[in-house]
């Protein structure tokens, strides 16, 4: 049964970052409850807020924006104007009881005005300390204040924890734990003298720089060149190109915005050029006067094929950069990897599973798509395995890539050409970090594999001299490193068929002793529990055996991930209310699954409507332990297996997340060739899973 707690993110100061912490926190209560709500006690300024629309459009809380907050600080400002502090407290606990009422576990993200209801001036605004603390304790909820590391050494630091604890506490607040943020690398907030945790975040480029989309828009860009991908990058730097193209190439920095007055077309040229060599790695342009570059220096750009953006700002120099100077990131929808950034930032820096228990959240016994999905990754980053991604210059995979080395989910070999895939990532404005990369081609291991490989399939005619070429493929050479150690599990498919990604996988893994047949199966991430289908992507037509084999592999996954196997063997019949060579197969494999595991649940043949819906199992198997409840669907045949996936994924909404390969000696997983980043990262974080429990 869910525990119904509320936590309060109270920021001590301004641009203390406490929308990380806010991120961190619902991210963690997200894969424990399945009712959770956030709730914005004040919206500071007009227009959405950025971070409660982030929230509610992320994950799936229990009220939406319009419901999520108290007041505006419209609102807030008549009343106080008219003395009417005790009306906007109760309107503010109101608004909040709605929430609390809906979900077992909410986050609050505290004020951002100054002021104070003791002020002798009734048109002040009330200081933030007390009026968080006041509220934190009407909502009943703990509160974790959340203070600035910028600027401070480990001494001021521990001060400003112990102020921060004891001002609330004083006020009359419970507070949990201690969040130092924006903390400088190899510092910490002490937690001496405290009798609650105190956790220091670091200071995290990626979060705290403005995007060049952020920064167009408070500069009142136009945009002349660069998509939605080059507008994400992150500037961490200005640069002011006025002196001649030698001075400017010795100043431009990793990540900077270059900003120069529009007829400069010998800057723009020189610093895209620099870009595109791979001497420096900027963040874009900028030009100044509302004057537009030559095009033909424009054109030349272009074909240096920077993938920078470039902007036009009615202002000077002067006062761009002053404005740029003054520009705060955020969080939002529109600022995807700098949620992923921030996140990853928390869950390394806060013991989460301390956290967790100080919150006293029991789990849910539902469990949503977004529960199952952030279970892969606490699981996957628990033990933390090493894979190879062979298509390391797909945007996609090198997106993921970001992604997964922030949440620290595996380490990661890319293969390709460095130089490529570097360039690329440089395209793009990612950042892959510590991956590994390899050229098959030029790889020290590639005599290594080929000899392996020459004698893994001599039988098959294959010489020495034809293996050294096969290896070169990176789908090849990636299952070598998974068959030699040199990587726990690989993951491939988004640019090659499933054949091209699994071929070499039952050529030189195979499958486990036991088991006759590799199959694979999809998670079915339905609104209120994860079931699993099998095998809907690598079986057309199995045999008896060969479907005992799916269903037995079937369970073992469902249990390494959690789910409980109550095996329904899918046919046209249930029990012998049909006849037929397809019916009696499906009675065979469910007989031969019965002798091999007699302690699992197992029915068959059984159809679909009898093995999902109680109601009608309690009228065709009454008796059965399976009927009605289970959760491995193993279908008679790949036709009919593909077809119900996407039917369900389809017309149920449901999130089907695989296939995932089973029976291998070691993991090999497909994507599909359509797929997602989101998808890449869940795939990538179920292999390193099953990498893990073998």
């Amino acid at each position: 049964m869910d525990v119904a707690r509320s936590v309060y993110v109270a920021g001590l100061g301004p641009g203390v970052g406490k929308g990380t912490v806010a991120l961190g926190l619902v991210e963690l209560l997200s894969r424990q409850v399945a009712r959770i709500g956030v709730f914005r006690p004040l919206l500071s300024g007009p227009g959405d807020d950025p971070l409660l629309s982030l929230l509610t459009e992320r994950y799936p809380v229990m009220a939406p924006y319009a419901d999520s907050y108290g007041v505006t600080a419209a609102e807030a400002g008549s009343l106080i104007a008219d003395g009417k502090w005790e009306e906007l407290i109760g309107r503010i606990v109101g608004r909040y009881r709605e929430v609390e009422r809906r979900c077992a576990s909410v986050v609050v993200i505290g004020s951002d005005f100054a002021g104070g209801p003791s002020s002798s001036s009734a048109d002040e605004i009330p200081r933030e300390l007390g009026f968080n603390a006041r509220l934190a304790t009407e909502f009943g909820s703990v509160v974790i204040p959340v203070i600035s590391g910028e600027g401070r050494t480990e001494e001021t630091l521990g001060a400003a924890a112990r102020s921060a604890y004891h001002s609330l506490t004083d006020l009359g607040a419970t507070v949990l734990a201690v969040i130092a943020n924006r903390v400088p690398d190899g510092r910490c907030a002490p937690t001496a003298g405290l009798p609650v945790p105190t956790w220091s975040i670091p200071e995290v480029a990626a979060v705290a720089a403005p995007t060049v989309a952020e920064v167009a828009a408070a500069l009142g860009g136009t945009v002349v060149t660069g998509g939605d991908g080059a507008l994400d990058r992150d500037v961490l730097d200005y640069v002011v190109g006025a002196a001649h193209v030698p001075m400017l190439l010795e100043h431009l920095t990793d990540g900077a915005l270059m900003i120069t007055p529009g007829d400069r077309a010998d800057l723009l040229v020189a610093a895209s050029a620099a870009h595109a060599a791979g001497n420096v790695t900027l963040s874009g342009l900028v030009l100044t006067l509302g004057e537009f570059p030559d095009p033909r220096a424009v054109e030349v750009i272009e074909r240096l094929n920077t993938g920078l953006a470039m902007l036009v700002v009615p202002t000077d120099s002067y006062h761009t950069i002053a404005a740029a100077g003054r520009i705060e990131a955020r969080l939002s929808t529109r600022t995807p990897r700098k949620v992923e950034a921030a996140i990853g930032a928390f869950e390394q820096s806060v013991d989460t599973a301390e956290l967790a228990r100080l919150l006293d959240v029991a789990r849910s016994t539902r469990v949503t798509p977004l529960m199952f999905e952030n279970d892969l990754i606490d699981r996957a980053r628990a033990d933390r395995r090493h894979l190879v991604l062979p298509e390391g210059t797909d945007e996609r995979i090198l997106r993921a890539t970001e992604t997964l080395l922030r949440r620290g989910v595996a380490d990661l070999t890319l293969l390709g050409d460095p130089a490529e895939i570097g360039r690329r990532a440089r395209e793009l404005g990612v950042s892959i970090g510590d991956a590994r990369l390899v050229d098959p081609s030029a790889s020290e291991w590639r005599d290594r594999f080929a000899a392996r490989y020459a004698e893994l399939r001599k039988k098959r005619g294959v010489t020495l001299d034809l293996a050294y070429d096969v290896v070169r493929d990176v789908n090849y050479f990636g299952t070598m490193m998974v068959a030699e150690g040199l990587a726990d599990g690989m993951v491939s498919g988004a640019n090659h068929t499933t054949a091209a990604t699994i071929r070499p996988a039952f050529e030189i893994i195979k499958t486990v002793p036991e088991v006759s047949v590799a199959s694979s199966v999809f998670f079915m991430l339905l609104a209120d529990r994860v079931l699993v289908y099998g095998d809907c992507a690598v079986n057309p037509d199995p045999d008896a055996e060969q479907l005992a084999d799916i269903a037995l592999s079937s369970a073992r996954t469902a249990a390494a991930f959690g789910i409980e196997p109550r095996v329904a063997m899918l046919s046209y019949s249930t029990g012998s209310s049909g006849a037929g060579a397809d019916v009696e197969k499906v009675a065979a494999a469910t007989a031969l699954v019965r002798s091999r595991q007699p302690d699992l649940p197992v029915e068959g043949p059984i159809q679909y409507d009898a093995a999902i819906d109680p109601a009608v199992a309690a009228t065709k198997l009454p008796s059965s332990e399976v009927a009605g409840k289970a959760t491995v669907f193993v279908f008679p045949d790949l036709n009919t297996g593909n077809n119900t996936y996407k039917a369900v994924q389809r017309s149920a909404g449901a999130v089907a997340v695989g296939p995932v390969m089973q029976g291998l000696r070691r993991p090999v997983n497909d994507l599909s060739r359509g797929a997602t980043v989101k998808d890449i990262v869940n795939t990538v974080a179920i292999t390193a899973i099953q990498a893990a429990v073998r």
